[in-house]
């Protein structure tokens, strides 16, 4: 997904609710003294290890640095508190290490979450109904942006200008598809943008057309970037990052890898850190060489606010995404002859910047859905590996659909594979219309990864897909009963999104386990996993997330 095409409209009455969010962490947070030790009795500590297996325990101490002093097994003796120090009685909920979301785009979450959402419209009809809706709570004249829809769930081809034009006939509006990669705008945002029959694909990008030529209405990828949207504002801006901490918290997530971070959104996290607010520990990947060069160009940054946030990696994309048809492909779609997708940066430029980026000491993680572009990345990985080494953990996103000739490269070139789970049960419809069988077969292939020695790393793609990080667990153990062969244990999962989510992030030595020495980021929850039946799994609820050994959340406050 690209989050600097994410700028949507606020509501004020969900930026109330945001902040309202936001502020009770904060207060939870601020609630134990500093200097305090707490001791957490009578829980089910589970604590995923690095080889797929779970740990046992019953009490954790953290120490009054809000790290991990000891975790202890049942029937252990209580350590002693000193005046001051915090017990808390479990009584008998689930522990488990906070989750660590591989891959999302921290402030189009934030954005999503308070702009027009049409990711449950069930139908065209529905979505232009919400959308007339919010156009008319907007200032005259203002633009009408949101995002979310999927015209696969709709059971249609792509909407057009014409349609949106029946909700939004008076000014421009531009909505963003749930993958981030197409833009649906009505005839004034063509009219706005200058684009007409004569205007040319951009490289990386295809302007979609009707048989005589003109446009319909649907922009891919860099085609996206010839309509400029109104950027957000400060306070919008601030808004949506506060929704987004909170959002988080509420579902047990303390760390992020966040991918494709502006030098606007570095800021912003520093005006958060300066204050105080990061409640979500962040790993950054910058927007290109572009936002690195404006950042921190000699190299990544240390972690700062007490390890809340880092500029570590950088994103680049290799091709487009399946819903919107530009991923790249090895073969012409089965739902779309003589169409193979986008290559968003030529095999040159790619390497170049790749290069650019490790000589820097920057992790990449590079975009790539198509089997011809992880292939391509693959290439390039093989490449670039004599001079930069396999330190950096360099990764691909997504890693989506794979000739299985390709998979064992991933391990001969030390390449992670950050995969969202839960991309396998919302695309199954799609992928089987865009995809011929032969080709399913390397698709969403967790286990296969795994089974051949891959490093893997889990994620959900917010605001592309639900945060909630159950949700991938149910997606990675059911597959929701589609192509089952490549479902994963619930120990695998549960490691894909803690400790190998960790390693894949190069902090394995700070997060990711309950172990002494670690940050005490950790949440409990209403339910033992491993007691849940698995359709059951995105059912279970948060009670309480902890991040450095603070109460960021509690359900019941």
């Amino acid at each position: 997904m690209a989050p600097a095409r994410l700028a949507q409209g606020a509501h004020l009455r969900k930026g109330k609710l945001a902040r309202a969010a936001i502020l009770g962490a904060l207060l939870l947070a601020a609630a134990l003294p500093a200097g305090a030790r707490t001791l957490v009795v009578n829980a089910n500590i589970l604590s995923p290890t690095e080889e797929g297996g779970i740990e046992r325990y019953a009490m954790l101490l953290v120490g009054d640095d809000g790290r991990i002093e000891a975790v202890l097994p049942p029937g252990a003796r209580e350590p002693a508190l000193k005046p001051g120090d915090f017990r808390l009685d479990a009584r008998g909920a689930t522990l488990l290490p906070g989750f660590i979301d591989s891959h999302l785009h921290l402030m189009g979450l934030g954005l999503r979450l308070l702009s027009l959402d049409l990711g449950t419209a069930a139908s065209l009809d529905d979505a232009l109904e919400r959308v007339r809706r919010h156009a008319a709570t907007l200032a005259p004249g203002a633009w009408v942006t949101g995002g979310g829809w999927n015209q696969v769930r709709w059971g249609t081809g792509f909407p057009t200008a014409a349609d949106l034009d029946r909700a939004v006939p008076d000014r421009p509006a531009a909505l963003l598809r749930t993958d981030g990669h197409a833009l649906w705008v009505n005839t004034a945002a063509l009219r706005a943008a200058g684009i007409t029959r004569a205007t040319k694909d951009p490289p990386g990008g295809r302007i979609l057309r009707d048989s005589a030529g003109n446009p319909t209405g649907i922009l891919v990828d860099a085609a996206m970037e010839l309509v400029k949207l109104p950027p957000p504002g400060a306070l919008e801006r601030d808004r949506a990052l506060a929704a987004a901490l909170a959002h988080l918290a509420a579902h047990g997530i303390t760390s992020v890898h966040d991918m494709g971070v502006s030098v606007e959104d570095w800021n912003l996290y520093r005006a958060f850190g300066d204050a105080g607010r990061l409640t979500v520990r962040i790993t950054a990947y910058a927007a290109g060489m572009e936002a690195v060069d404006a950042i921190a160009p000699l190299a990544p940054t240390p972690w700062l606010y007490d390890g809340r946030l880092r500029l570590q990696g950088v994103k680049l994309y290799a091709d487009g995404a399946l819903g919107s048809r530009g991923a790249w492909l090895k073969a012409p779609y089965a739902d779309d002859p003589g169409n193979r997708g986008l290559q968003l940066l030529p095999a040159t430029r790619l390497r170049n910047l790749m290069s650019r980026a490790n000589f820097a000491g920057y992790q990449l993680a590079v975009h790539a859905i198509g089997d011809a572009a992880n292939a391509e990345v693959l290439d390039a990985y093989a490449e670039i590996l004599p001079a930069y080494g396999m330190g950096l953990r360099n990764r691909i996103e997504h890693a989506q659909v794979l000739d299985r000739a390709d998979i064992p490269r991933f391990r001969t070139l030390g390449v992670t594979a950050s995969m969202q789970p839960i991309h396998a049960t919302s695309d199954r419809t799609m992928a089987e219309a865009r995809l011929d069988p032969e080709r399913l077969k390397g698709a969403y292939a967790w286990k296969s990864l795994r089974d051949a020695g891959v490093a893997l790393a889990f994620g959900s793609d917010a605001p592309v897909e639900p945060v909630n990080p159950f949700l991938g667990l149910r997606a990675a153990t059911t597959r929701g009963g589609w192509r089952t062969e490549e479902a994963l244990p619930l120990e695998a999962a549960l490691a894909g999104f803690t400790v190998w989510a960790a390693r894949a992030g190069l902090a394995e030595g700070r997060v990711g386990r309950l172990a002494p020495g670690l940050m005490a980021d950790f949440i409990l929850v209403d339910a033992d996993p491993f007691r849940t039946p698995l359709d059951d799994l995105g059912k279970i609820r948060v009670r309480e997330t902890w991040v450095g050994g603070r109460r960021v959340f509690a359900a019941d406050r």
